[in-house]
């Protein structure tokens, strides 16, 4: 893998997507869900929905890099927040 590069950041992130991915999964085996239609306009699963944040959560952080110098922190604790509600009543 010294080929790749990877700091312990870039670890730690794939990691957390690939435990985060497995627990969903699992849950999903465990609780099947059905498609329910929050404040997003499309009916979601709760794998769509991760989907969604997720994707969301990156643009976040882009945009905060692209207008801003303050702390990555402020981003991912929005990312975090904006996950927790759209998983809950998206």
């Amino acid at each position: 893998m010294s080929w790749m590069a990877w700091t312990e950041l870039t670890v730690t992130f794939f990691s957390v997507i690939a435990v985060i991915l497995t627990c969903m999964t699992v849950y999903e085996i465990k609780v099947p869900c059905t498609e329910r239609k929050g404040f997003l306009p499309i009916s979601t699963t709760r794998g769509d929905r991760l989907f969604i944040g997720l994707l969301t959560s990156a643009y976040i952080h882009l945009a905060f890099l692209a207008v801003t110098e303050l702390s990555l922190m402020i981003a991912l604790a929005l990312s975090v927040i904006w996950l927790a509600i759209l998983l809950r009543w998206g």
